[in-house]
């Protein structure tokens, strides 16, 4: 809970009182390899936090899986539509190796929030990085070559090609595992 308390602290501080509320919150789950922290057509009810491991987050298009969201060690991800709409998601989140995941769920993180105007704040920093992601995910794919998108990539996260099946991968660069082949072997 360490590293957790450690994520929160690095977005945005919390008093000691606030501290200890929003982590007395959290729920814990060491799972294994693909465990579904998020089904297909059901609400996102946890904004999860990654302690170790990997998760996906992926969505069916015509049959075909489309990855889009890797969260690897110390960082959180959720399906931010389904959470804060309270809307069946289209999206689904498992693991692909064993992890230590926490959740907080929508209505502790909503009642914390209008009880503490700090966790309030982090709310609002932590949906304003989500934003900011969302749309450098977008820029990247409409103004970077793919070579350039598997550069920062592995910049940002170079143990990722490791952890991460390949598949996935080349998903979540937009591009096809043939065209990912390509781009590695001439690396």
């Amino acid at each position: 809970m360490q590293s957790l308390q450690k994520a929160i602290t690095s977005i945005s501080p919390l008093s000691a009182e606030s501290m200890k509320a929003f982590l007395e919150a959290w729920k814990h789950w060491k799972t294994q390899k693909d465990f579904h922290l998020l089904k297909e057509n059901t609400v996102s009810d946890y904004l999860y936090f990654i302690e170790k491991g990997v998760a996906r987050i992926y969505y069916y298009k015509n049959s075909k899986e489309i990855t889009e969201w890797l969260a690897l060690d110390e960082q959180f991800f959720l399906s931010i539509t389904s959470f804060f709409q309270r809307t069946p998601s289209h999206l689904i989140i498992h693991t692909i190796e064993p992890s230590i995941v926490y959740g907080i769920h929508h209505d502790d993180f909503m009642s914390l929030a209008d009880k503490y105007h700090d966790v309030e704040r982090l709310l609002r920093k932590m949906v304003t990085r989500s934003l900011i992601l969302s749309q450098i995910r977008m820029d990247s794919i409409q103004f970077e070559s793919a070579q350039q998108r598997y550069e920062k990539l592995l910049q940002n996260t170079p143990q990722i090609v490791q952890r991460v099946p390949l598949t996935y991968i080349a998903s979540f660069l937009g591009i096809t595992l043939e065209t990912l082949s390509r781009i590695r072997s001439a690396r």
